[in-house]
């Protein structure tokens, strides 16, 4: 059996003062639940990189996937176009371990940016079975565009920290990352 994706919105109509909002009932699936209703929820690590992952996604896909033309272009998309602007020639292999992902992800994922005329694959030399990766004139256009809303999106999401402040979650972000990915 497949795993169910659940999210728990708790955005709620504020209450007017003096008033006392009725217990939902257990079967009243239609109630959302009120934040002390979450249990032990609001204090899991996980539970909250979740839904600040959820509420970031769709910040992004609002401010950048919707103003780029034809499809769109997904945080994942844009990653892998970051990260070949970056290290133009970079092999596929090398792509899918700086991304994380295993090689028929990035494949796949190379493949739908070749077809939209963003990225192509030339042979690499003494190695016929490897492909380096390059942005065509239209994917160094697009990923200039989607980088300029991308930097929108990023002061949105950290319009509330310091710079310093937003310096040490990058930081404290890394650690939980290389914690969690410790067997």
């Amino acid at each position: 059996m497949a795993d169910a994706n659940i999210s728990v919105k708790t955005a709620a109509a504020p209450e007017k003062p003096g008033t006392r909002r009725k217990r939902p009932a257990a079967d009243d699936a239609a109630a959302p639940p009120r934040r002390d209703d979450l249990g032990v929820l609001p204090g899991l690590l996980g539970y909250n990189l979740r839904r600040t992952q959820e509420a970031v996604f769709g910040a992004f896909m609002d401010m950048v996937t919707a103003k780029i033309e034809s499809a769109g272009l997904t945080p994942g998309q844009f990653g892998v176009l970051a990260i070949v602007q970056a290290n133009a020639g970079l092999k596929q292999i090398e792509l899918g371990a700086a991304l994380g992902v295993d090689r028929s992800t990035i494949v796949a994922a190379v493949d739908k940016l070749e077809r939209r005329g963003l990225v192509e694959r030339r042979p690499v030399a003494n190695d016929r079975r490897a492909h380096a990766l390059t942005l065509t004139a239209e994917g160094q256009r697009v990923y200039r565009k989607a980088l300029t809303l991308i930097e929108r999106h990023e002061a949105k999401i950290a319009g509330e920290l310091s710079p310093s402040e937003r310096a040490t979650l990058l930081d404290l972000l890394g650690r939980v990352q290389r914690a969690a990915a410790r067997p």
